[in-house]
């Protein structure tokens, strides 16, 4: 009894140093807080920033100001025109109504480094006293990835996609591709570089279904991403290169990032579209006021700066469940009609008419599967060789649509019962009839797409068994995917910070970043520094890409693949 007495007052005794240690560390971060917010309204004053779109590249230019530039989070002002943050990084629904995930996000380590770099500096929610950077890569690291049914045909067959399938013409014009100038390449498609027998090999249907290329898209494009995902060409038919994280990406980058943010301070405004921006008069680009939807405009003081999203390649998406196609779109791009409204009055801010002037070629079409158990997942798994979250992508190389599917490790929503399974794909071909509906994708049911995708795979016969376990299928419609992606002139694409601006930045997959690749993550966190290290005078590195188009062992590896 004696030494559970001693214990017990040398617990309380520890328990006292630790409160009083506890409200010491509160107390000083606090202090710490009240000081940084006194040298901060010191040095920028009353000086405010506006944040258009709510996006991870503006959400990452608001963790850069906080980060980097000591700015004081309660001046920080994210203006968004849809009811939730995150933009293209979305992933939402229940277990009842099902999930949706419009596109999936795939990152790559060796070359995302201005991405790691700013989430290394963002809390995990999940994993205490880690970043999320460390939590991705733990997770990846844990989950690797290795296709094993990258290409499937129509008899089913699984197709030995190790063999490139090149012929010379083939290797010649990439070759020459490779070695060409950006500024030679002003508006010229894939298509008219290439010839016919390039877009029958495996390379081409492995890359285009990765990375989403189309035969019009640009043929610049596709030069820097050979260049800057050198690495991934050598094993791109088992994309061993793909990071994954835990869950989907709203989940697992967007909500650690809000809550950075939201700690923080920053103001948030949802549901509010900003239409216009007013400029002074003369040669400079300063904003002097934002025009917003409701009728209100916000006036700039001196000083105030402007980071706006000019381009959303998920806008105007529409979505449609079982029992219905996704719906036709009806509004105009919310950022494109900003994006055309600015340009108009400015010299220096690009040309948004290549890149949302063309819905035809520009759409594709996702669908995100919801399944009561495990049964349909296991059937896959079966197939393919691949365990939940080991396979990426699987294209069934000859199905109309070009449809592919990834199976995520799961569950890959936050919320989702350990009872229900998701699945993820989409079609590229959307104008198309499908070989077993006979409809274009763009105008079918979620049932319908999952039917032509069972049918694809040799199921059909057990439809009916199969469909008992479905909870929903969703579909969803973007009519500018790809738009990044278009034939365009170099002055299509505006700089970062414009020539000739005091007070004003762009930041999306549609500003003009040299030897960078769009539709990446990596683009929209590297555009963000750019703008707040550029208006804001930080005199610290943006981490350059890096050049692993010059290394001699990559070279080797990439020339060796091109004879596979």
């Amino acid at each position: 009894m004696k030494k559970r007495h001693i214990g017990l007052a040398a617990v309380g005794a520890l328990g006292a140093a630790y409160l009083t240690k506890k409200v010491t560390a509160e107390k000083k971060a606090v202090k710490d807080v009240e000081i940084e917010e006194e040298i901060n309204s010191r040095y920028y004053g009353d000086k405010q920033v506006y944040l258009i779109g709510g996006g991870i590249a503006t959400m990452a230019a608001a963790a850069y100001l906080i980060r980097d530039a000591n700015f004081n989070g309660k001046n920080i002002h994210v203006i968004e025109g849809m009811k939730i943050l995150g933009g293209s990084n979305d992933g939402i629904g229940t277990n009842e109504t099902g999930f949706v995930a419009r596109g999936g996000r795939m990152l790559n380590e060796e070359t995302y480094e201005n991405f790691w770099d700013l989430f290394d500096s963002i809390p995990s929610i999940d994993w205490p006293n880690h970043s999320v950077t460390e939590e991705i890569l733990n997770f990846d690291h844990l989950h690797p990835t290795h296709a094993q049914a990258r290409l499937v045909t129509k008899e089913q067959e699984i197709v030995d996609a190790h063999t490139m399938g090149f012929d010379n013409d083939d290797r010649l014009a990439m070759t020459k591709l490779l070695a060409a100038s950006e500024e030679s390449l002003d508006s010229v498609t894939i298509e008219e570089w290439f010839g016919a027998h390039f877009f029958e090999t495996n390379f081409w249907y492995m890359w285009q279904t990765t990375f989403a290329f189309q035969k019009w898209s640009s043929a610049f494009e596709l030069r820097r991403y050979m260049n800057r995902m050198i690495l991934e060409f050598s094993r791109i038919d088992t994309l061993e290169g793909v990071t994954r994280t835990p869950l989907n990406q709203y989940d697992s980058v967007i909500l650690p990032l809000k809550a950075f943010l939201e700690k923080h301070g920053v103001d948030f405004t949802l549901n509010e579209d900003v239409v216009d921006l007013e400029f002074e008069s003369g040669a400079e680009i300063t904003v002097t006021a934002l025009k917003l939807g409701n009728g209100e405009t916000i006036e700039l003081a001196e000083g105030d700066v402007v980071i706006m999203t000019n381009g959303t390649m998920t806008d105007s998406s529409t979505e449609g469940d079982w029992s219905h196609p996704a719906p036709e779109v009806t509004e105009e791009s919310r950022s494109a009609r900003l994006w055309r409204n600015i340009a108009k009055k400015k010299a220096g801010l690009g040309n948004p008419e290549p890149f949302f002037g063309n819905e035809k070629e520009t759409n594709w079409e996702s669908f995100t599967v919801t399944c009561r158990g495990d049964k349909l997942l296991k059937r896959m798994e079966e197939f393919s060789g691949n365990i939940p979250g080991s396979g990426a992508l699987m294209t069934l190389k000859d199905s109309s649509w070009l449809m592919s599917t990834v199976v995520a490790a799961q569950p890959h929503f936050k919320n989702q019962d350990p009872d229900t399974t998701i699945f993820w794909g989409y079609g590229i071909y959307t104008d198309k009839v499908g070989d077993y509906v006979k409809k274009p994708m763009r105008d079918c049911t979620g049932e319908e797409i999952l039917f032509e995708w069972i049918c694809q795979m040799g199921w059909e016969e057990d439809w009916e068994e199969v469909k008992q376990d479905i909870v929903n299928v969703i579909p969803a419609y973007m009519p500018y995917i790809d738009a990044q992606f278009q034939p365009r002139k170099m002055s299509d694409r505006p700089q970062v910070v414009p020539e000739n601006s005091t007070n004003f930045a762009m930041v999306s997959q549609f500003v003009e970043i040299p030897k960078d690749m769009v539709f990446t993550e990596e683009y929209s966190v590297r555009a963000a520094r750019i703008a707040v290290y550029t208006l804001f005078n930080i005199d610290k590195e943006i981490i350059p890409v890096t050049p692993y188009n010059r290394d001699p062992k990559v070279l080797a590896k990439a020339a060796q693949t091109m004879f596979r």
